[in-house]
């Protein structure tokens, strides 16, 4: 049986079957299954100042929703693994140089980036779905394959140490404060 979230990224990045463009917009940061999900958009519009990461290689694990098999696909199988392999943060900046984000936006205005990537590209729309299902018939990436690397995500859960998984609550309970905070 597919997992729910595998399914959902496979049918984002094949923008549901239908002729659009998906498009994510990214307003904060975006760690680990955030920044995973944010892979199979489209395109990418980032707002200055966000960061991107995939931290899990810090308590023994790999990000195992995607991003290696995205990332792999659109800055080679090296660049991908350097990536997941560092655990550090990107900037929106760093991203955009790379490719990964398509349009910058200043802080608050990304909403107005977003529709006017929308205006500007609307004439070209229709090239423009068949580049991105272009580049899906020359680099496919299936839903089996999504799924394997879960189950390898998996296996690699179990067999953490009580280290790693000790480190994993006390981020649980920092970003716990970071919530409650910007709550109040």
């Amino acid at each position: 049986m597919a997992a729910p979230a595998c399914e959902i990224l496979h049918r984002n990045m094949r923008g549901l079957d239908l002729p659009i463009i998906t498009i994510g917009l990214v307003e904060g940061d975006a760690l680990g299954g955030g920044f995973e999900a944010l892979l199979s958009f489209n395109v990418v519009v980032a707002e200055r100042g966000t960061n991107f990461g995939l931290p899990e290689t810090a308590f023994g694990l790999f990000p195992g929703m995607g991003a290696h098999c995205f990332l792999s696909r659109r800055l080679g199988s090296a660049r991908a693994e350097q990536m997941i392999l560092s655990g550090r943060s990107y900037s929106a900046e760093e991203l955009y140089d790379l490719g990964l984000v398509h349009a910058l936006a200043d802080p608050g205005e990304g909403r107005r980036v977003v529709e006017d990537y929308i205006r500007q590209n609307r004439r070209r729309h229709s090239g423009h779905c068949a580049i991105y299902e272009a580049s899906r018939a020359v680099n496919p990436l299936t839903l089996d394959e999504l799924e394997a690397v879960v189950d390898l995500w998996a296996d690699a859960a179990l067999r953490l140490r009580d280290v790693d998984l000790k480190l994993m609550r006390r981020l649980v309970a920092a970003q716990t404060r970071l919530l409650a905070a910007a709550a109040e």
